[in-house]
């Protein structure tokens, strides 16, 4: 199998679970970059970036159109995380490679069991302005430094900590990640990351065709069913990273 049919049916994959899902698709694009198309970690976790503004874009014009999209509750949101994501990007490419990729299999950990446990987030009616600074400013951090639109982070967050209700949460966290990730891929542009822009740009046309696809999919099996199914490919995915970094 050539180097570009992988490109195009991790792409698809990918762009699957974020338009089935709304969250946790964008995650598996770093280790296929790696592990598929010969990424460095340096290099798939700043494509990954460009990978998740393109895709992101695609999913929030949809969301829109639909009116789920809170708009200044994503933008507050979007404000406290922009500085840190700015210097978690500019720092990302002094992490040694091992490093970079024991964090992203760290987080993917986190994800998968997330993803299993299948836990709807409640609102808590409110939050204190230094609740939603210090949400903002981790998940902000988390794009900046591991490239990933965080969207199982930011989807439980928009609803624990501004009260935004589960409806509109998914349309309000592209907003945020798409903020986050515009940042930290800008704070990368002088990091002299070597990009296969060959390689990046089908990934990239079979993720968003993907994403349409997965909505559809979304329509006709079971959330609960989609959520164990990549989360147990995250789950392994984590495991996948951790020891490879590790030998």
């Amino acid at each position: 199998m050539t180097v570009l049919v992988l490109a195009l049916l991790a792409g698809a994959v990918v762009g699957l679970g974020l338009g089935a899902l709304g969250a946790g698709g964008s995650i598996l694009a770093v280790p296929a970059l790696i592990y598929l198309l010969g990424f460095t970690p340096a290099a798939a976790t700043t494509a990954s970036l460009f990978i998740v503004v393109v895709t992101s874009v695609t999913a929030l014009l949809a969301h829109t159109r639909a009116g789920t999209v809170r708009w200044r509750a994503g933008l507050l949101f979007a404000a406290a995380g922009l500085l840190p994501a700015t210097a978690a990007g500019a720092l990302s490419s002094r992490i040694p490679q091992a490093g970079l990729t024991l964090m992203f299999a760290a987080l993917a950990l986190v994800a998968a069991l997330h993803m299993l446990r299948n836990r709807t987030p409640r609102g808590d009616g409110g939050a204190s302005g230094l609740r939603a600074a210090g949400a903002g400013a981790g998940l902000g951090t988390v794009t900046g430094f591991l490239g990933v639109g965080g969207g199982f982070l930011a989807v439980p967050a928009l609803v624990t900590v501004l009260a935004v209700p589960m409806s509109d949460a998914v349309g309000t966290s592209l907003l945020v990640i798409i903020a986050n990730a515009l940042v930290a891929l800008g704070a990368r542009v002088h990091t002299g990351v070597h990009l296969d822009w060959a390689l990046i740009a089908p990934f990239l046309a079979t993720a968003v065709l993907g994403a349409w696809d997965g909505r559809r999919l979304a329509a006709r099996v079971s959330a609960e069913r989609l959520r164990r199914v990549f989360g147990t490919v995250l789950l392994a995915v984590a495991v996948t990273m951790g020891v490879t970094a590790t030998l």
